[in-house]
């Protein structure tokens, strides 16, 4: 079966200095919910923008269901349009993806930049309303919601799109433990539906409950394992070597008794 992406051998560097990725490979299938998982600066945000087309790598080549995901290949409208509409990347600071109005312009926002007719529109911004349960906000301003409701509208956008493919990167940043709970039921129900969920993040709690596989990234940006999330997460020597989980000294550990 062709997978969803192939990635390469990539790297990238920031302006040729600051290296983010260095030597990855990577195959990720479709329907798998697939958590890149590393500390601040390993490079996992710097994947998905990859993995988005937003950036594109020095080395190596990313693929996307066997064709190259390049500049190139953005230019044909057809490529493009297919691509846009079937992968959607949600970013950390939710801030950086709104800048609409109203909450209805923002979700109307990429339905209609596809062309689709009004009434379609219409039909995908009520979906998208009621299924991130944010119908009351329909006409408020964005810029004026809490951390947790700026999340729910950011998702709620990419909603609309009907994507294949999530990209989520970081999503409990800033969410209290009621929204955590429910931005995990969420991602477990596109994962029920089939469809494929790439999520970065550090956060072990969240890899646990919403993982069929974690990647995890070193702070030197390459892999440094990929496995079952209950392989991975009981090595805490590989935990602790890439800075995601905190060996305590014994003589620490007894004082703090």
């Amino acid at each position: 079966m062709q997978p969803v992406f192939d990635i390469q051998e990539i790297s990238f560097t920031y302006e040729g200095k600051q290296t983010a990725i260095d030597g990855v490979s990577l195959r990720i299938d479709q329907g798998e919910c697939v958590v890149i998982l590393g500390s601040n600066g390993c490079g996992k945000s710097t994947l998905l923008k990859l993995l988005d087309g937003l950036y594109f790598p020095e080395k190596g080549q990313v693929f996307y269901r066997g064709q190259a995901l390049s500049e190139d290949a953005l230019r044909d409208d057809e490529f493009n349009f297919r691509f846009r509409r079937q992968v959607g990347l949600v970013f950390q600071d939710s801030d950086v993806q709104l800048f609409m109005p109203s909450v209805l312009d923002e979700i109307a926002f990429a339905p209609l930049q596809l062309g689709l007719p009004a009434g379609e529109v219409n039909q995908r911004v009520e979906e998208a309303l009621q299924a991130l349960r944010i119908e009351k906000l329909r006409l408020r301003a964005p810029h004026r919601l809490s951390g947790g409701e700026k999340r729910r509208v950011a998702l709620a956008s990419l909603f609309s799109l009907r994507p294949e493919v999530w990209l989520l990167d970081e999503p409990t940043t800033g969410l209290d433990p009621r929204s955590q709970d429910w931005l995990v039921q969420f991602i477990l129900a596109q994962r029920a539906a089939g469809h494929t969920v790439i999520t970065a993040t550090h956060d072990l709690n969240l890899a646990e409950q919403i993982a069929s596989r974690i990647v995890v990234f070193n702070e030197e940006h390459r892999l440094a394992a990929d496995g079952s999330p209950d392989a991975i997460l009981c090595d805490h020597e590989l935990l602790h070597r890439c800075n995601l989980e905190h060996f305590h000294p014994p003589e620490r550990m007894g004082a703090l008794r």
